[in-house]
């Protein structure tokens, strides 16, 4: 994790994931780490950190219906 603003970043998309499912963040990350959304934001950050927040909720709740999520 080189970048500065890396893990601001993805602490980020979890807060502003469990605002939209109205979740706690503790249980919005283990979602996203068992349905792979954790592993997404990690592996695409250098893409995803140049769009909007909003946009990469948009991504993980399709990244994680497509890994097996029902939200």
């Amino acid at each position: 994790m080189a970048d500065k603003y890396k893990i601001p970043f993805i602490n980020a998309c979890i807060r502003a994931f469990a605002r939209r499912i109205k979740m706690p963040v503790k249980n919005s990350f283990l979602y996203l780490d068992r349905y792979k959304g954790f592993d997404f934001l990690l592996e695409f950050y250098p893409s995803l950190h140049l769009q909007s927040v909003d946009d990469t909720v948009d991504e993980l709740h399709k990244i994680c219906k497509n890994n097996g999520g029902c939200l």
